[in-house]
């Protein structure tokens, strides 16, 4: 029954992250905005309508019809080393999370993956729709990597609808433009990555960018040293976004996002 309703279940959280994110953003932002919001929410969320399309018609399978299989069949190195339902769970959870942080990693260092990633980073400001913000052509590469990993885990059904709707909630939360107490942000980045600690991974310094790749727990920058607590030019005053890309037509627009990475040397077109 779980199975059956899971479209159901993530797109209720997502919607209700998304109500609760957009309330906390109007009533106490963090920064002020740097670009005109209109065009970019447009942009941004009608990208993240084509891209759930685009998965629907080209992956008629998803992580969790994945699962399912695995489950049935027994197959993959958690069923293999037979561990109980709670434990597959729970390492389910975090062994998917390691392997986002990993995947991040890899779209920043491999050329070709960061062509389509830049798509993500170029966005002039950010907020909760920011976390919704990537080029298709990633949306499709992350399915399949995700996939791959269920069946080589045999991850837990459960486990994979609950690691679903947190990575979504969690994206949308650490892309937040919210303002929270500055000791509450201290305690709560011991273990989830806060919008503070994400925003430095989008500033214009590419050092700065090539840290914080966490989604959901913190423990991965700190374990693997891409851990960075501030940015240099403090979050008021930092610049978000490429440095390479400030035209707000290109950047900002659904069709300068959809061509960007076939530009000349992933420039936006230019």
């Amino acid at each position: 029954m779980l199975v059956s309703e899971e479209s159901w279940i993530r797109f209720g959280s997502f919607v209700a992250v998304l109500l609760a994110m957009n309330l906390w953003e109007w009533l106490a932002p963090r920064r002020q905005r740097k670009v005109r919001n209109s065009p970019r929410l447009w942009s941004n969320y009608l990208l993240a309508v084509l891209n759930t399309l685009v998965l629907r018609i080209a992956t008629p399978l998803s992580a969790v019809a994945m699962a399912v299989m695995s489950e049935e069949h027994q197959f993959g190195l958690l069923y293999f080393f037979g561990t109980e339902k709670i434990v597959n769970v729970v390492a389910t959870i975090l062994l998917l999370d390691l392997i986002i942080y990993s995947q991040h990693v890899l779209f920043h260092i491999m050329p070709v993956c960061w062509r389509i990633h830049q798509v993500h980073h170029a966005d002039l400001d950010l907020d909760v729709s920011s976390g919704l913000r990537f080029h298709t052509l990633e949306i499709l590469l992350s399915m399949a990597i995700k996939m791959g990993a269920v069946a080589m885990l045999g991850a837990s059904v459960l486990g994979v609808i609950l690691f679903e709707v947190i990575l979504n909630a969690t994206a949308m939360f650490n892309h937040s433009n919210v303002k929270m107490p500055l000791k509450l942000d201290a305690v709560l980045r011991r273990f989830i990555v806060t919008p503070d600690m994400h925003r430095v991974h989008h500033s214009i310094y590419r050092d700065e960018t090539n840290s914080n790749f966490g989604f959901n727990l913190s423990c991965w920058d700190r374990l693997f040293r891409t851990y960075l607590e501030q940015p240099r030019d403090g979050h008021e005053e930092m610049q978000i976004g490429l440095s390479e890309c400030r035209d707000e037509k290109i950047a900002e627009r659904l069709w300068g996002m959809l061509k960007m990475p076939f530009g000349k040397n992933g420039d936006a077109g230019e």
